[in-house]
């Protein structure tokens, strides 16, 4: 059972910040759809809080807005945003590709962005996309009675299971992450089904072409699921940037990344599944992205 003594909705930051002072040990939520998860998880069903501070209607976490390349994202905007709004939509695809599978649409309606990535969940699904995008976080403290900022990147804010760089008495405020309308992306995910399934692997992929549409000019891969903490495949991204891609290149491609499980459990079918779905995705974001394979030439062919 998870009991606690307040309820608190503070409408400000300054509001958040009282609350959390006055509270010690208190715990901060938004969508909360994984606060009894937590409560129950090794603490035989009995939590009992000073507080919980809902985030929710504090208007300087919400909202979605482009500024030049960058897309700036509210750490409350629920998951299913990541769907439908017309922003997202046009200039982050990848992100709408992996909300599909993630739970279903009551959870997706509830669930924010932010709180996905605090509780650093190994299995979380937006990590890998967001990794992706080059997404750095903007956490938020206040000292001395003024409100100061720290912008982290993403690769850096999650440090392992249940573990960020997130301090006591900070707030998660925004993330911002690259705007790119013009990649052919994929998403992969382990399971029988799109929704309420806890990933075993997962990966986003995306591709950038040149003006032949045959070349590769940004290649991005993120893999989430296999170890600790999400990761960028930078040694295939490396291998295959600047070349026209062929199915045997991205095959070769795929048999190197196997090392990169890490998990404790299942690690042989986690390799054979992360290969399978380095390869697939990379043939589903070059077809997104416009580029039919079957058309190439068999060999790989370096700028």
């Amino acid at each position: 059972m998870l009991t606690f003594n307040h309820y608190l909705t503070p409408k400000s930051l300054d509001e958040a910040f009282d609350a959390l002072q006055r509270h010690p040990g208190a715990r901060m939520l938004a969508g909360a759809t994984d606060l009894l998860p937590w409560a129950r998880e090794g603490r035989a069903g009995d939590v009992h809080l000073p507080a919980l501070v809902d985030l929710s209607r504090i208007a300087a976490l919400g909202g979605v807005s482009q500024d030049g390349a960058r897309i700036r994202m509210g750490a409350t905007t629920p998951i299913a945003a990541l769907q439908h709004h017309p922003l997202l939509q046009q200039q982050a695809p990848v992100l709408g590709a992996c909300a599909l599978w993630f739970a279903d649409d009551q959870i997706r309606e509830q669930a924010t962005v932010g709180g996905n990535l605090v509780n650093a969940s190994p299995a979380g699904d937006t990590q890998p996309a967001l990794l992706a995008l080059n997404t750095h976080v903007t956490l938020a403290r206040r000292e001395s009675g003024r409100i100061l900022e720290r912008s982290v990147p993403l690769s850096e804010f999650i440090l392992g299971p249940s573990r960020t760089l997130l301090q006591p008495g900070e707030i998660l405020l925004r993330l911002e992450f690259d705007a790119l309308p013009d990649h052919g992306v994929a998403f992969e995910k382990v399971g029988h089904r799109r929704s309420l399934v806890i990933s075993t692997v997962c990966l986003a992929t995306l591709v950038r072409l040149d003006a032949t549409g045959k070349r590769i000019t940004d290649l991005r891969i993120a893999i989430g699921a296999v170890g600790p903490v999400p990761e960028r495949l930078a040694d295939i991204e490396d291998l295959l940037t600047g070349t026209v891609p062929t199915p045997a290149a991205l095959r070769d491609a795929a048999g190197r990344v196997a090392d990169r499980v890490r998990s404790r459990s299942r690690q042989s079918y986690r390799r054979e599944v992360l290969s399978n779905f380095v390869e697939r995705s990379l043939a589903a974001a070059l077809a997104h992205a416009g580029l039919d394979l079957t058309r190439l030439p068999k060999e790989i062919k370096h700028v």
